[in-house]
Order: C-alpha cells, then structure tokens, then sequence
C-alpha cells in the first residue's frame, strides 16, 4: 500500500480535507501509471511564504510557486523501474521523493481558472507525482505534451470519481 503522508507547515491551511484530496489524487496518480511497488511520498501544505523561502533556499528563485516537486530517482517518463528506485530499508516502500504545495495560490489558480480549489490541488498533485516518476516539461516539446496528457487523463479518471481512497 502507498504510503503518502501529508503534512501543514502552519494551522489553518484547510486540513484535514485538503489532505485527503491530496492523498486521493497522488494514489490515483500512482494507479494510472501503473506503479504497484509500495511507495512514499511527503507532502508538505504550505502557504505563499512558505513556498517562496523554500524556492529560494532550494532552487535560488525568490519568488512563490504553486508546487514544487523533490523527486528522489532519476526515472524515464511512462516507464516506471522499481529496480532503480531508493528504498526504506525498515518498511521496503520505494522512496518517491517530496512535493510542496501552496494552497493561497492553488486557491487564487482554482478561481482565476474557473475550476474551484479542489480541482486545482489534485491537479497540482498530479503534476507533482508525474515529476516524481520523471516527467518534465522544460520546453513545449513533445515532453510537456505527453506530460499534459497523462495530467488531462488522470484528472478525467479522478473527475469521473475514480475512488482510489
């Protein structure tokens, strides 16, 4: 079983609910690129401060973002390797990596887009969970195109009420 924990960096930043949207997004990411190995993923919930001072600390932006990813393997997109994966060696679970989401902005994005915060932050996720497994998108590209795609349809899944708990 996925092992997925979400934490806030300050109170009052919508969990427990954002939590679970999160955690039911980031499992149906999994699914839908077919990793079955037991894995973890860290989440952090963050607001615009929180996610600046860490875009600043580890990638020298100083500005906020809406999520950042940390992925620990260096995988191929849409190829999942379990046997090139870093593992816990007490619970055997595949080491993803870590992501940042900042909910102020995935909830300034949810209404500037029209699609309300909860789409929004399964979206982010999703987009995060894609970067842990090796998507990228540094240009438009045939990289950002396949990277969309699988986001469109993980998000259709998830719309359709993929009830990966």
């Amino acid at each position: 079983m996925h092992q997925i924990e979400v934490y806030r960096e300050k109170r009052g930043l919508g969990y427990p609910e954002s939590a679970k949207l999160v955690r039911r997004a980031a499992k149906a990411a999994l699914k839908a690129q077919g990793v079955r190995d037991d894995c973890t993923i860290n989440i952090m919930l963050t607001d615009d401060a929180g996610i600046h001072a860490i875009n600043l600390a580890q990638r020298g932006i100083d500005a906020p973002t809406d999520v950042l990813s940390f992925p620990l393997n260096e995988l191929t997109e849409g190829a999942f390797a379990p046997e090139e994966c870093e593992y816990d060696p007490e619970t055997q679970r595949i080491l993803l990596g870590d992501m940042v989401l900042d909910l102020e902005r995935c909830a300034r994005q949810g209404e500037e887009y029209g699609h309300g915060f909860a789409h929004e932050l399964q979206y982010l996720t999703v987009h995060s969970v894609l970067h842990l497994l090796g998507y990228d998108h540094l240009d438009e590209g045939p990289r950002k195109r396949a990277m969309r795609e699988r986001e469109k349809a993980i998000m259709a899944n998830l719309e359709a009420g993929d009830k990966t708990p």
